[in-house]
């Protein structure tokens, strides 16, 4: 006999549900939770402690962001001169404008968020058999994994970014050796204050340190979402072809009809298609910030990588080749998990195609057509409604980026 899971009688049929699945559903979500409450973006549950403590948590952030983007913004309009270093700290505010924006489309997007959570606990509920415990399993740990390596890239960003090139500077002096500090990594303009002295000089610097640390945690937030659910799809996918798989013969030791087993395949099928289309719902902005975003940085990145590497003091180029592999990775996972996704759907349309269709009494195989068309008919995830996330969308972001690259180079020298 099969193995499946224990499933209690709850008095009239019974109730099935995976008895384990909360302790699945925390390991599957435990890391999305902590970067998410930390920006207070994860969905509250009507509690009204916690609504208090989340909505300070949403001014906190967008005040630290205005502390950082504000000033710096009037900086390169009033003190900088040069093209170069207005080029070098206005690429360096795109990509922080970039992250308010998926910002507030996460927060605008919080009951989805809410609806898909929802979705995913259910579905961890109602497990029924070991083999597709396992498989949504394999699939949870892998959008772990992808969501840890974007966060070890975006931290390290940081840790280089505000705190080993301040460090590692030389530290100016004023004032005929009167006044000795250290640049801030976004300068301030001196008609709103005096960041020179002591003790504002270290004040601004660790508002910047924080604000950097919840823009950085804004883009591991986004990714590690778009991984969670795209990976939650792809589990449930392959949920489904194993109940196709056994259509024809049933599964052994499981008493049921033909009828019921392809009520729960149609049933399973349109579920998934609908936390499909919530899901691109959910992730169309973001996935288009995304783009757009990483297409500009990766390039504006790869020309300081040139324009600062140095081997005697390598800590700046070291820097923005680290911030260079975490944005191109990051725009590989959103265009990965959507190749992943489309990829589970046609093995949907196959493994339908290729079941001993024709054993199925009657004309009950019409509905396995149906089956396939309903894939044929997949959403697909999409940045904007405009491009579709697949390895070619990368491609084109990476030929993108490097023809800019060429442009600027030529601009500029």
């Amino acid at each position: 006999m099969e193995n499946s899971l224990h499933y209690p009688d709850t008095g009239d049929e019974p109730r099935l549900y995976n008895q384990n699945y909360k302790n699945d559903l925390r390991a599957n979500m435990r890391l999305n939770v902590w970067v998410m409450k930390i920006i207070g973006t994860w969905p509250l549950r009507h509690s009204w402690i916690e609504t208090l403590w989340y909505r300070a948590l949403n001014v906190i952030c967008y005040v630290l962001l205005g502390f950082l983007l504000i000033p710096s913004g009037m900086f390169i309009v009033l003190e900088i001169k040069d093209f170069y270093n207005q080029l070098k700290l206005g690429s360096a505010l795109t990509f922080f404008f970039m992250a308010v924006l998926k910002y507030c489309a996460l927060l605008l997007r919080e009951e989805d968020i809410r609806r898909c959570v929802d979705y995913i606990e259910d579905d961890w509920r109602n497990v029924k058999y070991t083999d597709e415990r396992r498989m949504m399993l394999e699939n949870a740990n892998f959008g772990r994994r992808l969501a840890v390596v974007c966060s070890c890239f975006m931290y390290g960003g940081v840790l280089f970014y505000f705190v080993a090139v301040p460090l590692t500077r030389a530290k100016t002096v004023e004032e005929d050796g009167n006044l000795t500090y250290r640049r801030l990594v976004f300068p301030v303009p001196n008609v709103i204050v005096d960041t020179r002295r002591s003790p504002v000089n270290e004040i601004f610097y660790f508002i910047q340190l924080f604000a950097g640390f919840i823009i950085h945690n804004i883009t591991v937030a986004s990714c590690g979402l778009a991984a969670l659910l795209a990976t939650h799809a792809c589990g449930q996918l392959q949920v489904l072809m194993s109940w196709i798989n056994h259509l024809v013969d049933g599964r052994e030791g499981v008493n049921d009809t033909t009828d019921e087993r392809l009520a729960n395949i149609i049933q399973l099928h349109v579920r998934i298609l609908n936390f499909i289309s919530l899901t691109e719902e959910l992730l169309h902005e973001i996935s288009l910030i995304e783009v757009v975003g990483c297409t500009l940085n990766i390039c504006f990145l790869g020309y300081y990588c040139m324009m600062e590497w140095d081997f005697k003091q390598p800590v700046s180029g070291l820097t923005y080749l680290i911030l260079l592999i975490s944005l191109t990775f990051n725009i590989f996972i959103f265009c990965y998990i959507g190749e992943l996704l489309t990829e589970q759907t046609v093995k949907v349309r196959e493994s339908s195609y290729m079941i001993d269709w024709h054993r199925l009494p009657k004309k009950k195989s019409l509905a396995v057509i149906l089956i396939i068309c309903m894939s044929n008919a997949t959403t697909r995830l999409t940045a904007g409604n405009i491009i579709e996330l697949s390895i070619s969308s990368f491609g084109d972001v990476i030929k993108s980026s490097v023809a800019y690259l060429n442009i600027l180079r030529k601009f500029t020298t």
